[in-house]
């Protein structure tokens, strides 16, 4: 029987979580803000203007706030892998009792860990303690550039909905169109993201629907009241 590899998801987390977070923000708030200003203002002109601007916007700001997020994050890495590097210069003896440590905390035995720290340093010992001592791999290293696109293009993915919706929809129901279709679509986000990163479906979807609703109503509660004020 040939042997099957197992299936790990952690790989995936760092597309996946700008992906699904660019996604959700991209439908929810847009969606919101239609709402909002449907409430108000029910005209397709102020309604699709209200679309185009918050999916602009909010593409732009998302794509930006990943990257400078992320940025910081890699330039943390980058210092700490630094530091590192310079004290296995000067202290090598000592950061090897610090990997050693490392593993007997694990519960490797006092022989077992010196003699892998001595092995594993031998080999690479920067890379060694990047991964045991900072909890930094390839895996878990921040990517500023392509967590950015990601954001950048699952935002725009995610509001296309409610934009096709402000330019189709019936002005009159245009809450109900744009709450009802965002809700489907947020259920579906919800379990692709799950399925993708291998947590459970139903809890996922949920939880998503749930938020979801309360943001676009706080926001049609407003718009409407806002609506009422100017009148």
């Amino acid at each position: 029987m040939k042997h099957q590899l197992e299936k790990h998801y952690v790989n995936r987390v760092g597309w996946l979580r700008a992906a699904v977070l660019g996604a959700n923000d991209g439908l929810l708030s847009t969606t919101s803000i239609v709402i909002g200003v449907a409430a108000a203002d029910p005209s397709r002109q102020s309604i699709i203007l209200a679309a185009l601007a918050g999916t602009i916007a909010g593409s732009m700001s998302m794509a930006a706030g990943e990257y400078v997020s992320v940025s910081s994050q890699s330039d943390t890495e980058k210092a700490d892998i630094e530091r590192e590097k310079k004290e296995l210069e000067e202290i090598p003896e000592i950061e090897l009792q610090e990997l050693a440590k490392i593993y007997e905390r694990r519960g490797v035995s006092k022989e077992t860990a010196m003699l892998v720290a001595k092995e594993l340093t031998n080999h690479n010992a920067l890379e060694a303690h990047a991964k045991d001592e900072l909890g930094i791999n390839e895996i878990t290293e921040a990517k500023p550039l392509q967590a950015s696109i990601a954001s950048f293009f699952s935002f725009l993915s995610g509001a296309a909905l409610p934009m096709i919706l402000a330019v189709f929809a019936p002005e009159s129901d245009m809450v109900y169109y744009q709450y009802g279709f965002s809700i489907i679509f947020l259920m579906i986000l919800g379990a692709v993201a799950a399925k993708t990163g291998g947590s459970k479906v139903g809890i996922a979807m949920v939880r998503i629907c749930f938020w979801g609703t309360v943001a676009m109503a706080v926001t049609a509660v407003v718009g409407h009241l806002f609506g009422v004020n100017i009148r």
